[in-house]
């Protein structure tokens, strides 16, 4: 006996066993043999839609009878796959769409856009270049008084001609433009354009702090713009490159004959 009582770790601490196991039934009777569950387990596809396909494809594979359990675990099985598709998708993007213009680690080597800015502006200059020429020859020839009758004289002079008058159209139209805006006086700037104004139905009305309502003052209000990330075709064609079993898949094939 001396022996059960050494050997007795809850009697050495002053557990008494059977006066905390009634506690605990006592205070936790209700919930003995219940099962808690915190959501509703809702599938994510439609369920009869989904348990018809199952079964189409059981069929084939000798399997009369699919539980519900079946149709709820594939449910839940592709809203899991479709999160993480998303997610890779989601991150590769956000890395295509990264700038490292700013950051002091890396220097710009080229800039396809400023030697396309000039390569247009020495096009621009060139074919001013040629209507400047063009211009001098239309004018040569309409000043000229040649008594031989040129065809191609005449073709100049009477080119020459309309581009007189194109001219004189263009400057008339411009000195009309001028003239409406002279009389239109300068443009006032808009009220509601103020930062502390909000466009509601069209009237203006003014944000005021709490601290600052008796002042009258208005202080803007800044609302935080959501970030939106647009993924395309070449981002999906990119993560199904580095999936291992959608590397060799028929929809990859597809993805790139588009």
């Amino acid at each position: 006996r001396d022996d059960d009582d050494i050997n007795d770790v809850a009697s050495m601490a002053g557990v008494n066993l059977n006066e905390e196991s009634a506690r605990i039934l006592a205070t936790n009777s209700d919930l003995v043999g219940t099962q808690i569950q915190s959501c509703k387990d809702e599938p994510f596809l439609a369920a009869v839609p989904l348990h018809k396909r199952i079964l189409e494809t059981a069929k084939k594979l000798g399997i009369t009878d699919v539980p519900a359990e079946v149709v709820t675990f594939i449910s839940h099985a592709t809203q899991n796959r479709l999160r993480t598709v998303i997610e890779k998708v989601t991150v590769i993007t956000q890395h295509r769409m990264e700038s490292y213009k700013d950051d002091e680690w890396y220097e710009q080597a080229t800039d396809v856009r400023s030697q396309l800015k000039f390569f247009e502006q020495l096009e621009r200059l060139e074919k001013q270049r040629k209507d400047e020429q063009e211009r001098e020859i239309l004018l040569k020839a309409a000043k000229s008084r040649s008594r031989q009758e040129d065809p191609e004289q005449a073709r100049l002079k009477q080119k020459a001609k309309e581009m007189q008058q194109q001219e004189l159209a263009q400057m008339r139209q411009r000195d009309a433009n001028l003239t409406a805006l002279a009389a239109i006086g300068p443009r006032k700037k808009r009220k509601l354009d103020a930062p502390g104004l909000l466009t509601i139905g069209g009237e203006g009305v003014g944000v005021c702090g709490g601290s600052q309502a008796g002042l009258g003052t208005a202080s803007p209000r800044q609302y935080p713009r959501q970030k939106i990330t647009r993924v395309n075709l070449r981002d999906f064609i990119f993560y199904m490159e580095q999936e291992r079993e959608m590397s060799r898949s028929l929809l990859l094939y597809r993805a790139l004959l588009k």
